[in-house]
């Protein structure tokens, strides 16, 4: 059973002692592929190293709403200019509206979350979108813009509403599900993910944060994936080998700039 974590942070100070160990251990769990997010522009090298130096593990380049701030002169063209470097680079992102903190204001994180949209549209690549506390505002956002030209979007680590969720659905997104599933006082998220289409779905460990059961209060890493993934199928009724071919389809439909299984 191949299995892919969309979504993990490679590049953490919290792998910093052992990221090779890590790697190996979700390998040796199934994991075949791993995109590593990049957070903020000044991580983006660190991140793109991660990934040009092993075969399976692709990555972003984008900058997080909390850093929106940091990044207030970043524009499409720079974040287009820096994803056409390597074919390892497959996504936009994270980027997104998070009104939670407050690290950066919401006028930032909406001039960051425009500069995003419009790179991955030039690109045709997937917008990794991270939302907490700011609903309708997303929903808003992704409407107006889809509306100026379409683009490929991936709801990640979705813990929303289930009308932000039908907003999103209606425009083509998948939605990315994580060890939160497991929580258990999570009863929201998996009522959303049980209405989620089973073709829009994929999975994540966001790692190392939001281990799942039985892993609560470790460091998350990637071979942990198993453990969201039994979770899920077990929710939806499936097998867990059907359940890693479809999530592995939806995936590489997604992710379409991502060969299947790299050898």
């Amino acid at each position: 059973m191949k299995l892919i974590d969309s979504h993990v942070n490679l590049h953490a100070d919290a792998f910093a002692d052992d990221r090779e160990a890590v790697i190996a251990r979700a390998r040796a769990a199934g994991v075949g592929v791993m995109v590593t997010i990049c957070d903020r522009l000044s991580n983006f090298e660190t991140v793109l190293a991660i990934a040009e130096a092993n075969r399976d593990i692709f990555c972003s380049v984008g900058a997080h709403p909390h850093y929106a701030k940091d990044h207030q002169d970043l524009n499409s063209a720079t974040l287009v200019a820096i994803a056409r470097r390597s074919t390892k680079i497959v996504a936009i992102g994270e980027t997104g509206l998070d009104q939670h903190y407050g690290h950066s204001s919401l006028a930032e994180q909406q001039q960051s979350l425009l500069a995003h949209i419009e790179a991955a549209r030039t690109l045709n690549l997937p917008l990794i979108v991270h939302t907490r506390e700011a609903d309708d505002a997303t929903g808003d956002l992704l409407e107006d813009e889809y509306a100026r030209g379409p683009f490929r979007i991936l709801m990640h680590c979705y813990t929303s509403g289930a009308r932000l969720a039908e907003r999103a659905l209606a425009l083509g997104a998948y939605f990315s599900f994580s060890g939160i599933l497991t929580f258990r006082k999570a009863d929201d998220v998996r009522a959303v993910a049980a209405g989620v289409p089973l073709d829009r779905v994929i999975l994540e460990t966001d790692c190392p944060y939001l281990a799942p059961v039985p892993h609560r209060g470790r460091r998350n890493e990637p071979a942990y994936l198993r453990d969201v993934h039994a979770y899920f199928c077990a929710e939806r009724g499936l097998e867990l080998e059907e359940g890693a071919e479809m999530i592995a389809d939806n995936f590489f439909r997604l992710f379409h700039t991502v060969p299947r299984w790299p050898a």
